[in-house]
């Protein structure tokens, strides 16, 4: 047992070398060749195990066993680390073992050496954590998670769990996927009148959740701040680089405000300090995505910037006055184009918060304005390369008006017993989890900052 114990506080994962390893320290390594280069009296093996951008040096002296050992090997290496003449650590193996062979001429799909096309990678995405890029994408989810959660716990917010199964479509699009088991014998020993079959196993019609806002208003209204960050499903036909079936919402609300611009201001205090956060302990994957997406570092300046705020009457007068710039049409009645909305943020030259929306492009939720009845508190936030990154708004604290609003939906009386047991005013948005690691990488392409990609037609794994 203590021959166990004494192995496992060895073993050290790569990231962690050059912070807590001195020179002439003995230690152990575990991971994956990416390359070998046999000179005339050693061998060096790059190793990696996933956990840095960087792949560390092995160096062990020549010999007839290694002449199996190959790129793609899983390998244990005991040894003495060392400073090569470049500067870097490296390692001066005592022992090299295998635990599996690689087997790369065998069928794999990649070549450590070449660079591969992020569609011909995404066909292989039981392996594709194997290429240097999205092990890069998905370190930084995780650091992003990690900096999303310590800057809302930093400022009083509680983490819900929201559920995914729910009988509520927040946004009222009809964008939904329903939910029933597919035993139609389970069904029909759980079938009672006057219930559907299709329905009887919850008595009732139950979707995948688009979003946890009407959850967490409930939670808010006991508990103060509060957010999540949770999977959302839409089912819409579309195959954007923007839109997945499957993605991730960090959702948030906030109580006692009354005030859009606050909302707006709190919207960016967090954006700039999560990006700062992860720019501390993330900054070599980040450049890495963005060398591989645009060829050079991209540039955050949106960082430095103070953001603007346009009313959405303004926002629609700078369309209309540019509108033969644009591909796309000029509809003032549905919104704007990601390309309408990409030239707002350079029109601005910085992000863009478009406020005080048509009623009739929002949801019944959203607060109508005192000023213009035709208005509702909201926001949309544009950013470059994504366009609309976030989406929020005042929360309509009023119960009759929620009640008379026309398409209040059936089955949310819940809804309106908030307010009616001691309600207050509320604030909240929603932003995309895949699209703000697009924003920090310039990844194009958003089946590949998400672990498996699910949108129309495909559903691998």
């Amino acid at each position: 047992m203590l021959l166990i114990k004494r192995l496992c506080c060895s073993f050290q994962r790569i990231n962690a070398i050059t912070k807590t390893r001195q020179p002439g320290d003995t230690l152990e390594v575990r991971g994956w060749i990416k390359s070998v280069r046999r000179l005339k009296n050693n061998v060096f093996f790059d190793i990696s195990d996933g956990s840095t951008m960087q792949k560390f040096q092995v160096v062990v002296p020549k010999n007839e066993q290694l002449t199996a050992v190959s790129a793609g090997n899983l390998v244990r290496v005991l040894g003495q680390l060392q400073v090569a003449p470049q500067g870097h650590y490296e390692l001066h193996a005592n022992s090299l073992e295998t635990i599996a062979e690689g087997n790369l001429n065998s069928g794999y799909p990649f070549s450590p050496k070449q660079q591969h096309d992020p569609e011909y990678v995404r066909e292989y995405l039981h392996l594709r954590s194997r290429t240097s890029r999205t092990a890069a994408i998905m370190r930084l989810r995780h650091k992003t998670q990690m900096a999303l959660h310590k800057f809302m716990d930093k400022h009083d917010f509680i983490h819900i769990n929201t559920p995914i199964l729910t009988t509520n479509d927040c946004e009222g699009a009809g964008e939904v996927f329903t939910v029933q088991p597919d035993s139609d014998e389970l069904l029909k020993q759980m079938s009672r009148p006057p219930v559907p079959l299709s329905q009887s196993y919850f008595d009732s019609k139950v979707y995948l959740t688009v979003s946890g806002q009407l959850h967490l208003e409930s939670m808010s209204y006991g508990l103060g701040n509060t957010y999540t960050i949770s999977p959302a499903f839409r089912a819409e036909n579309c195959k954007s680089p923007l839109h997945l079936s499957e993605f991730y919402m960090f959702e948030a609300e906030l109580v006692f405000i009354e005030n859009l611009e606050e909302l707006c201001r709190f919207i960016e205090k967090m954006i700039k300090s999560v990006t700062n956060d992860i720019l501390k302990f993330s900054e070599a994957d980040i450049q890495y995505c963005q060398n591989q997406t645009v060829g050079e570092n991209f540039n955050l300046q949106w960082l430095r910037d103070t953001w603007q705020i346009l009313s959405y009457d303004e926002a629609s007068d700078i369309i209309l006055r540019n509108k033969e710039k644009f591909k796309t049409a000029v509809k003032s009645n549905e919104g704007f184009s990601k390309e309408q909305e990409l030239f707002l943020v350079d029109y601005c030259k910085a992000p863009v918060f478009v406020i005080n929306w048509p009623a009739a492009q929002k949801p019944f939720y959203m607060k109508i304005s005192r000023e213009d009845s035709s208005k509702v508190y909201a926001l949309d936030l544009l950013m470059p390369v994504v366009a609309e990154l976030c989406g929020g708004s005042l929360r309509e604290c009023d119960v009759n008006r929620l009640q008379e609003h026309p398409h209040f939906p059936q089955g949310l009386e819940w809804y309106l017993e908030l307010r009616k047991f001691g309600g207050l005013p509320t604030g909240g948005f929603g932003m995309g989890f895949e699209r703000f690691l697009q924003l920090l990488t310039g990844v194009k392409n958003i089946r590949d900052v998400i672990p498996f990609p699910r949108y129309p037609h495909s559903c691998k794994m």
